[in-house]
């Protein structure tokens, strides 16, 4: 038996995926050469790769701009106030939302910045909040 299950995973956890991941190494190592990737700890890699998932909220309204705001206007303590009650789940949403990820980019909070914008409407409460994700603002009206 223990000759069998050894067998069997050996098979089902190397031979049976040997060729798709020689095929993604390949892939990957085309646009990724591994002598560059080298210099990164495993840990590391997945940062630079996938971001930081572990997101600092109070950091990120530090490092906001205002446009046609200012820091101390009721609509932006407002916004703050709601947001830092939200989940988790949902606070991500909202970073999705911003930036188009629900991550902080691998050079860290510290770097990432948006900016909060009055988008000027002539009836604020006929509009949605909406966001431009490429220059990360968001347009909150008043």
């Amino acid at each position: 038996r223990k000759e069998f299950v050894d067998l069997y995973l050996n098979y089902v956890f190397d031979e049976s995926i040997r060729k798709p991941f020689e095929d993604f190494m390949q892939g990957f190592l085309r646009g990724c050469p591994a002598r560059r990737w080298k210099m990164f700890l495993p840990v590391e890699l997945q940062i630079v790769l996938q971001g930081h998932s572990i997101i600092d909220w109070h950091l990120l309204e530090k490092n906001v701009t205002y446009s046609q705001y200012k820091k101390l206007d009721r609509t932006i303590r407002n916004f703050w106030t709601v947001f830092h009650k939200l989940p988790e789940e949902k606070k991500k949403m909202f970073l999705a939302f911003l930036s188009g990820s629900d991550r902080i980019p691998g050079y860290g909070l510290e770097n990432f910045t948006f900016r909060i914008e009055d988008p000027h409407v002539e009836n604020p409460d006929e509009v949605d909040l909406f966001a431009n994700t490429c220059f990360r603002t968001l347009f909150l009206p008043r």
